[in-house]
C-alpha cells in the first residue's frame, strides 16, 4: 500500500443485530475501520454485508447494537443522515438520474441558485473542479447517460468527495468494469487514502482484497469470523474463513466424453456487434467465450435466441435448421439465455421468488390461462431445492435476496424451462466464491445430462477453469479457437488483442 493509516478508529460497529420478519439477517456482528485505511469485507451471498452496509448508510436501523463514527455516537435515521455525517455510499446499481449532466447529478438536492434560479455557471465550475480532483477526462455538463459504467461510477464518488466525506463505501465497483477501469479506481481508492480518506471495500474477488486492502473482514450466515491483516494472510485464509471448509479445486472436472455430433452448430452468423461467426456446441462439453469488452459476445448470443435481430448466418439443433422469429421461439425450441443484467432484464425485482422462477414457463402452472398458485409454488420449491437458494419464504420479493441466490433463481428459472441449450452471460458476476463454485459444478452437471453449455466470461480464471474449449473473439469475428494446453491466458489475451499465436 502506498502509506499506512493511522490507528485511530473512524468507524465502530459493536454487537449489531437486525432481524427481519422470518429470519436474523445479522447476529452480533462488529466492525472497526481505521482513518485513512481501505478495508475489505467479505462473505458468501447472504452472510450480511448488504444488510450491514444499509445500516451503516442509514438505509434502516438496527434491532440492537451501537455505532461510533468519527468519536460520536451514531444512529443514522436516513441515507441523508450517514451523509451529512460523511460518509458516501457507492452502490453495485449505481444510484444516478440518467438524463441529468453529471454537474446535477454530484450537486442534487443542494444544486446552487441565484435568485429563484440555478447558477449554472457555479453548477459546473464547482463539479467541473470536484472532477478535476479524481482526473475525469469528461466535462461536467455531459448527460449521464452519455457516460460509461467506469464513469457513472466517477460521478457517483465526485458526490461523495464533494460532501467532504471521511469513509467512501464501494459495494462490488468493479463489477462491470474492465481491467484498465479497475486499474484506474484502485488508483483514486489509493489517492483517496493519501488524503486521509477510509474506503470500506466490498468484494468477491479476492485478488482485488489482496491488491488494494489493508485489512479483511469476514462475514459468514450474518455473524462476525474474523478480521484480518492482508500482509499476514493468504487467499486460502479467506475463503476458509469465508466458508468454513476448504474448498478444494474451485473448478470441477473437465469432461472425458465429448461427443463428436453438435448439439448446437452455428454457420456465418451476423448481426449488430458481430459478423460471420461460425462454431459448434458439442455433447458433453461447455464452450467458452472470451475476448475483451466490446468484442460482440453477448451481441452474438442475443442474435443466435432472436432477441435482437440477425442480418446472416443459419443455426440447427440437433442438426434441424431453425428460423426464429422472437425469443419465445427459441425457447420454446430449448435455447435459452441468462443475461448479464439479472437486475434489470433477468428478474421482476419486486415480485416473489415462486413469481420469477415460474415466470418463463407458464405453461406448466396455469389452466387455462388462469395461474394455479399451488403449481407455482411446487415449481419453485423444486428449483429451491435443487439449487440449494436461501430464502426467508417464497413468497418474499427477490429484491430482498443477496446477489448469489438471485442468481440461483434466474437460473432456476430457466431450467424449469427444461433446456436443450443454456447460454450463460457473466454466470458468476458479483457472487462469492462459494457460491461460484456451486454454480461451476451446476454447469458441469447439466453439461453431463446432455444439456448443452454455453458460458460468456470476463473472468480468464472462470474461462479455463470451467470450459473444455474456448472460443475467442475479437472485434466482432472469432479469432480462433483453444482447447487442452492452449487454454492460457497468455493464448486468449493474445488472440482476444487481434494478434495471432506464434
Amino acid at each position: 500500500m502506498d502509506n499506512t493509516p493511522d490507528n485511530t478508529i473512524l468507524l465502530e460497529v459493536k454487537n449489531l443485530t437486525k432481524v427481519f420478519p422470518g429470519t436474523c439477517a445479522l447476529n452480533r456482528v462488529s466492525l472497526e475501520v481505521r482513518r485513512g485505511e481501505v478495508h475489505g469485507l467479505c462473505g458468501e451471498n447472504g452472510a450480511g454485508k448488504s444488510t450491514l452496509m444499509n445500516i451503516i448508510g442509514g438505509v434502516f436501523p438496527p434491532t440492537e447494537g451501537t455505532m461510533k463514527f468519527d468519536g460520536k455516537p451514531f444512529s443514522p435515521k436516513s441515507p441523508k443522515d450517514a451523509q451529512d455525517a460523511g460518509i458516501g455510499f457507492v452502490h453495485q446499481e449505481l444510484c444516478l438520474c440518467p438524463h441529468l449532466s453529471a454537474a446535477e447529478n454530484i450537486f442534487i438536492g443542494r444544486l446552487p441558485s441565484k435568485g429563484d434560479r440555478i447558477d449554472f455557471k457555479k453548477l459546473y465550475a464547482d463539479a467541473d473542479a470536484v472532477l478535476q480532483t479524481l482526473d475525469a477526462n469528461f466535462s461536467s455538463k455531459t448527460p449521464v447517460n452519455k457516460l460509461t459504467v467506469s464513469e457513472q461510477q466517477l460521478v457517483e464518488i465526485a458526490r461523495s468527495v464533494s460532501l467532504n466525506c471521511k469513509l467512501l463505501i464501494l459495494d462490488e465497483p468493479t463489477s462491470s468494469l474492465t481491467d484498465r477501469e479497475v486499474t484506474k479506481l484502485f488508483q483514486l481508492v489509493r489517492d483517496l487514502k493519501k488524503k486521509g480518506i477510509s474506503t470500506l471495500f466490498i468484494s468477491h474477488r479476492m485478488k482485488e482484497i489482496f491488491e488494494i486492502c489493508d485489512r479483511v473482514t469476514v462475514l459468514k450466515d450474518g455473524c462476525y469470523v474474523d478480521c484480518m491483516n492482508i500482509s499476514e494472510i493468504t487467499h486460502d485464509d479467506v475463503i476458509r474463513a469465508m466458508v468454513g471448509r476448504d474448498l478444494g479445486n474451485l473448478y470441477p472436472e473437465k469432461s472425458s466424453k465429448i461427443e463428436e455430433e453438435p448439439i448446437l452448430k452455428v454457420e456465418n452468423l451476423s448481426g449488430n456487434g458481430f459478423e460471420n461467426v461460425s462454431f459448434t456446441l458439442k455433447k458433453g462439453e461447455i464452450l467458452g467465450f472470451a475476448g475483451l469488452v466490446g468484442a460482440g459476445r453477448s451481441e452474438l448470443m442475443r442474435g443466435l435466441c432472436a432477441i435482437d435481430p440477425v442480418t446472416g448466418g443459419e443455426i440447427y439443433l440437433y442438426g434441424e435448421k431453425q428460423k426464429f422469429k422472437r425469443y419465445r421461439d427459441a425457447v420454446k425450441k430449448g435455447i435459452c439465455y441468462l443475461t448479464e443484467d439479472r437486475k434489470n432484464s433477468g428478474l421482476f425485482l419486486q415480485m416473489s421468488i415462486s413469481e420469477n422462477i415460474s415466470s418463463a414457463n407458464l405453461e406448466a402452472v396455469s389452466r387455462r390461462s388462469w395461474i394455479i398458485k399451488r403449481l407455482e409454488i411446487k415449481l419453485a420449491e423444486e428449483y429451491v431445492k435443487k439449487l440449494s437458494i436461501k430464502i426467508p419464504g417464497l413468497s418474499y420479493p427477490i429484491n430482498n435476496l443477496s446477489g448469489g441466490n438471485q442468481q440461483k433463481c434466474l437460473i432456476g428459472k430457466w431450467l424449469s424451462t427444461k433446456p436443450k441449450v443454456i447460454i450463460m452471460d457473466e454466470p458468476t458476476r458479483g457472487i462469492d466464491v462459494g457460491a461460484k463454485c456451486e454454480i461451476h459444478n451446476l454447469l458441469r452437471s447439466l453439461c453431463e445430462q446432455g444439456v448443452g453449455v454455453i458460458i460468456v466470461s470476463s473472468e480468464l480464471p472462470e474461462v479455463i477453469g470451467v470450459a473444455d474449449r474456448v472460443a475467442v473473439m475479437h472485434e466482432g469475428k472469432l479469432a480462433g479457437f483453444l482447447q487442452g494446453e492452449q487454454v492460457t491466458e497468455e493464448n486468449i489475451m493474445t488472440l482476444a488483442s487481434g494478434a495471432s499465436l506464434s
